[in-house]
C-alpha cells in the first residue's frame, strides 16, 4: 500500500506536517496556504490526500449518523486517519485505495 522513499529531501519537518494533517484537516489547509510548505512535494501530496480522505470520511459519518447504530460508530471512523498519519510520519507516500488514484487523475498532486 505504500512505497518507501529513502530520499534525503524528506525532512523530519516534512514528515511532521504531513502526519498531523490527517487527523486535523485544518492543518492540511494551512499547509497548502503556506508558500514554503506547499512547494514541498511530500507535504503537498499528503495535504491534498488528507483533505480528500477527510471529506470522504465526513460524508460517511453523516450517512451513518442517520441511523442509531451509525451515530455511535461514526466517531470511531476518525480513528482511520491515524494509519496514514503514522505511515506518512515514517516517510512513506501512503497510497489509499480510491483516494490516491482520484487525486492523481485530477492533477492535484
Amino acid at each position: 500500500m505504500s512505497e518507501e522513499l529513502s530520499s534525503p529531501e524528506i525532512t523530519s519537518d516534512d514528515r511532521l506536517w504531513s502526519a498531523i494533517g490527517y487527523p486535523i484537516p485544518l492543518i492540511a489547509i494551512i499547509v497548502l496556504l503556506m508558500e514554503e510548505k506547499k512547494n514541498r512535494p511530500f507535504i503537498k501530496f499528503h495535504a491534498v490526500q488528507s483533505l480528500a480522505m477527510n471529506v470522504g470520511l465526513y460524508i460517511l459519518m453523516v450517512v451513518l449518523g442517520i441511523t442509531v447504530v451509525g451515530a455511535v460508530c461514526a466517531p470511531f471512523i476518525w480513528l482511520f486517519t491515524l494509519w496514514p498519519a503514522y505511515d506518512s510520519y515514517r516517510g512513506n507516500y501512503t497510497e489509499l485505495p480510491v483516494i490516491t488514484n482520484f487525486i492523481k487523475n485530477q492533477g492535484w498532486v
